[in-house]
């Protein structure tokens, strides 16, 4: 990044290279669209660019780049709701396919399968599980569980406390649970909507 800062071309492509693939695979379980997702990483890296000159090493490069692709995140997100096309995991985008999301899903609940688990099968279930988390919710467990970052460093990139942090981790726990306990324990059918279960926590969490 010190050499994006002085200009440097190539040192800006190597950064893309590095970090695009996880800033798409982060948007697109936010606002559940792949071609949105690209659009939106190219949002972030450009205002990596621009912000250039403004950059002072501190942080780790990933929680700066974090918190724009947040703040982005949001803006889109905050336009979708407006427009009423809020559609926040999409069923058919395919993006959990082959993905370590699912794996991050049970980790973040707690819980363990009890029976064998058909892979499709999973895909959706951890697909509703996602659904059901609110926006915040859902960028503190992808940053924890799949970015690996500190409550601190979540704290930063979502400009709130840490202890806030860990009650939105805690919530989300629990909301992951809800879901996923029958579908996992007992093989019952899994319903959820996604935006409800939003809706109903989305006051919570704005207190905070």
């Amino acid at each position: 990044m010190l050499e994006v800062c002085a200009d440097n071309a190539t040192a800006f492509e190597e950064l893309m290279g590095r970090y695009q693939n996880r800033v798409v695979s982060l948007m697109t379980h936010l606002v559940g669209h792949r071609d949105m997702a690209e659009d939106l990483a190219q949002e972030v890296f450009m205002r990596v660019y621009r912000a250039r000159g403004r950059y002072v090493p501190g942080a780790k490069f990933s929680t700066w780049l974090y918190t724009i692709a947040h703040n982005v995140a949001s803006n889109a997100l905050r336009g979708l709701s407006r427009r009423r096309e809020v559609n926040l995991v999409s069923r058919e985008s395919g993006e959990f396919k082959g993905n370590p999301m699912d794996a991050a899903a049970l980790a973040a609940s707690g819980l363990m399968p009890t029976r064998q688990l058909d892979k499709a099968e999973l895909q959706d279930v951890v697909k509703i599980a996602i659904a059901a988390l609110n926006e915040r919710q859902r960028m503190a467990v992808l940053l924890n569980k799949f970015e690996h970052l500190s409550y601190e460093e979540i704290a930063e990139v979502m400009q709130l406390s840490p202890s806030a942090v860990k009650s939105l981790l805690t919530r989300a726990r629990s909301n992951l649970r809800d879901v996923l306990d029958p579908y996992l324990q007992q093989g019952a059918k899994v319903e959820g909507n996604g935006e409800a279960a939003a809706l109903k926590e989305r006051t919570t969490d704005e207190h905070q």
